[in-house]
């Protein structure tokens, strides 16, 4: 039974699709950030997968397709900021400046504790992009001679964190303009945080596009120079 379902492709793109599709109905009926459909979908699919025997990379291999979707899918995220983008003119060198500080800090935390930690180079290059989208992260770790899983892993972990406390935080902080909102969560929590900002509102979800892609450009020209 281990072998069958260890070499069938649609096992594991249904335990995929169930696993998401139940952490989506738990987050609706709770009501409770913890309960994130893509922590659900992860924590279940691990489990299911050391209950069957099969190895994360044979499943990985069979869900190739979801990853040659990421790229479109974050494409994607330009409709919301073109339909906004008028009333976001405005607001663009405040929304910039937010997104340049954002990455800074972010880079700049992962540098400080890395060095404090004594961590090694394959580590600390594969953290470092941890706040943008998988997409670009694992090119990005790729290039700067990180190791692609610890990042994906590491991009996963900080926009599922960034999505359960994410609102906490914004009422912590006061920060409740739509546009510091899209920007906090964009260049934070990238397109999981995207997500979450799209159910708040309109223009924070079209901000945090905004903010997703331009944090990932400017990750990807800073991390060079931290060598």
């Amino acid at each position: 039974m281990t072998e069958f379902l260890a070499s069938s492709a649609l096992f594991a793109v249904a335990l995929t699709f169930f696993a998401y599709e139940l952490g989506r109905l738990c987050q609706q009926k709770l009501r409770l950030p913890i309960f994130n459909p893509i922590l659900i979908a992860a924590v279940l699919t691990a489990v299911v997968l050391a209950a069957a025997g099969i190895p994360n990379e044979t499943y990985q291999s069979h869900c190739e397709a979801f990853s040659w979707l990421l790229t479109p899918a974050t494409v994607c995220l330009a409709i919301p900021l073109h339909a906004q983008f008028r009333r976001l003119r405005h607001d663009l060198p405040a929304i910039l400046a937010g997104v340049v500080a954002g990455t800074l800090t972010s880079l700049g935390c992962v540098w400080g504790l890395a060095v404090l930690f004594r961590l090694d180079s394959v580590l600390t290059l594969s953290l470092l992009p941890k706040s943008i989208t998988t997409a670009m992260g694992i090119a990005v770790s790729e290039a700067a001679g990180g190791a692609p899983a610890l990042t994906t892993a590491a991009i996963i972990l900080t926009g599922i964190l960034g999505s359960v406390f994410g609102p906490q935080l914004c009422r912590l902080l006061r920060l409740d303009h739509p546009a510091a909102q899209g920007a906090a969560f964009g260049t934070s929590a990238h397109v999981i945080g995207t997500s979450k900002a799209a159910e708040m509102n309109q223009t924070a979800e079209a901000v945090s596009s905004l903010s997703l892609v331009v944090a990932g450009i400017l990750t990807a020209v800073l991390c060079p120079l931290l060598l």
